[in-house]
């Protein structure tokens, strides 16, 4: 079998975080990875934010531009479809907001290289600053995953810094529609576990983001979750005993 080359590149979907995203590239700047902002749809200020960033490294920065907003799942996919295009074999994606941890980026890619089938997915260490009702409101959907994968293998769904194999994550978007907003995350995860990929789970510190910007929308974005917790619940049903089997091959 030939071994396929590790090329990774970083994806950040970008949607008006013109005060985040210049420190975020700074940051992401000094490891070396090529990056890949995705502009979905910024307001005049965040698109000119990208343009005078992609103009200052036109060697390091690749942009790309959404007309309209697509949200954050049609930003990622973008992205990542243009990577996997572009011969690169795994993207890490990360938040433009700043909440994310840069200097974890190396950990990410190292086990990203030393596994390269997994998914190496984060999951948030948080200090005491977290507010109880965020923490623990993020257990209904942990426990709604753990259910549809009838397993605990994904410690943190909703954690946007984690590493994709390419290869993998472009065929199972060219088979299924993938959640395109706040949906994605827990969607795309979910799925891909079903399609046989392990899940290499690595811990990292989480912040509030350094703009203050939030783009998550109570009812639009709670409705489209709650189906997806629902279509996958009816998709884990058929799909039950194979995933029984590879539970209990593995233990």
């Amino acid at each position: 079998m030939t071994e396929v080359r590790f090329q990774p590149c970083i994806v950040i979907p970008v949607f008006n975080h013109e005060h985040a995203i210049g420190a975020v590239v700074q940051r992401l700047l000094p490891h070396g990875v090529p990056l890949i902002l995705v502009d979905d749809g910024s307001f005049d200020a965040g698109a000119r934010t990208l343009d005078a960033l992609a103009a200052a490294h036109p060697s390091r920065v690749t942009l790309l531009r959404h007309a309209h907003n697509q949200g954050k799942g049609g930003a990622v996919l973008t992205g990542c479809r243009h990577a996997h295009a572009h011969g690169y074999s795994h993207a890490l994606q990360i938040d433009a907001d700043g909440q994310h941890e840069t200097d974890d980026v190396p950990r990410f890619l190292a086990q990203a290289q030393a596994t390269p089938a997994a998914v190496v997915v984060g999951y948030p260490v948080y200090d005491a600053s977290v507010p109880r009702a965020r923490y623990y409101g993020r257990y209904a959907t942990h426990v709604w995953v753990w259910i549809n994968t009838l397993s605990l293998q994904i410690r943190d769904s909703m954690c946007g810094f984690r590493v994709y194999p390419l290869a993998s994550f472009m065929a199972l978007a060219e088979k299924c529609q993938l959640g395109q907003r706040m949906n994605f995350d827990t969607d795309v995860l979910v799925r891909l576990y079903w399609d046989g990929l392990s899940m290499a789970n690595l811990p990292t510190r989480v912040g509030y983001p350094s703009d203050g910007v939030s783009h998550f929308e109570l009812w639009r974005d709670n409705v489209l979750i709650s189906r997806m917790h629902a279509r996958l619940f009816f998709g884990m049903l058929w799909r039950a005993p194979r995933l029984l089997a590879r539970h209990w091959r593995a233990r």
